[in-house]
């Protein structure tokens, strides 16, 4: 069948992969270039892990990890680095009933193991949890590869090629994976998605030391801080779904307070990181009031919307979810 994809991140081309290598004829539409640094793709890298507290997003990131080395393997390109993540959680507990469910390796430290191996400093917490199969996504050559794997197999991509209605795509089936400029493309054509664009920031720092960056979750206070290697660069920083709402349609800067409480946070937690800023950028979150993905056909029309901050690592597998649904009749 003919399938055109609007949207070119991450799930877009992702998507644009799995149905030309099934055989369709598949046409992408980006209305900016491919790696614009507008949506919720762009970087240099994203947190992968198999760490999540639910069994169902745990065994979603098992099969995700499964395909993005497929993807590696068929394309010679590295798109994930395995350095580890701890988790910093007040009580673990749940967390560990998930992971001895699914099989999720892991350790559980002390504060002084945590410091001696990785440099954070949690001299406040009795124990942290550390999972070895997770590290980072490399977020810019992942997109390129999906764009160029892509391609290989038939696909076509536009760049700078804006739907702006839904009804005047020539094709069988539609997919709409336009991050957040999705909620109001998709309302023009009446299905609504309950997700709301919020602009966040995340600032580079770097490190004060050569050696292996792990991932860091910190929960502690009722937020999430997120710590990561930026390859090329240092340490990428940020706190989890504080962004405000936004309209996509504008090119919005960082937030610089966001930018100075994430700061103080690096110097509390991260000695080994120098707690300067080096620069600062914005990403888009989509997100549902659950945190889940709406993956679902509505007619012609497959909403692909696997958002609210954490999709990336799941990419080839949505990708391979959002094709079987552009088969499904």
């Amino acid at each position: 069948m003919r399938a055109v994809v609007v949207g070119a991140g991450v799930m877009g081309l992702a998507t644009a992969r799995e149905l030309a290598k099934r055989g369709h004829e598949v046409d992408v539409h980006e209305q900016f270039e491919l790696l614009h640094t507008r949506g919720s793709s762009h970087g240099t890298s994203r947190i992968f892990r198999l760490s999540y507290a639910e069994e169902r997003w745990i065994r979603l990131a098992q099969s995700a990890y499964r395909l993005w080395r497929e993807v590696e393997d068929e394309s010679g390109t590295r798109l994930i680095e395995l350095h580890g993540l701890v988790d910093v959680d007040a009580d673990p507990t749940q967390r560990l009933h998930a992971f001895a469910a699914c099989g999720v390796a892991h350790e559980e430290l002390s504060p002084t193991e945590v410091q001696e191996r990785f440099g954070f400093a949690y001299d406040d917490v009795p124990r942290l949890v550390f999972t070895p199969d997770a590290g980072i996504s490399l977020a810019s050559d992942a997109v390129r590869t999906f764009a160029d794997e892509a391609r290989k197999h038939g696909a076509r991509i536009h760049e700078r090629s804006r739907v702006e209605r839904l009804e005047d795509v020539d094709a069988d089936v539609v997919v709409v994976t336009a991050g957040g400029w999705a909620p109001k493309l998709l309302a023009a054509s009446g299905i609504e998605l309950e997700a709301e664009p919020t602009r966040e920031t995340i600032a580079y720092y770097r490190l004060r030391e050569d050696g292996v960056f792990p991932s860091l979750i910190d929960e502690l206070e009722g937020r999430q801080f997120f710590a990561l290697a930026a390859p090329g660069v240092g340490v990428k920083a940020g706190l989890h779904h504080a962004g405000r709402p936004t309209d996509p349609e504008r090119d919005e800067g960082p937030d610089a307070e966001l930018v100075s409480v994430v700061a103080e946070w690096v110097a509390r937690r991260l000695p080994r990181v120098d707690p300067a800023p080096l620069h600062a950028e914005t990403c888009i979150y989509t997100n549902t009031a659950d945190q889940h993905f709406v993956c679902e056909r509505r007619g012609r029309i497959v909403v692909g919307s696997a958002c609210s901050g954490h999709g990336f690592k799941f990419a080839p597998a949505v990708g391979e979810h959002l094709a079987d649904l552009v088969e499904s009749r």
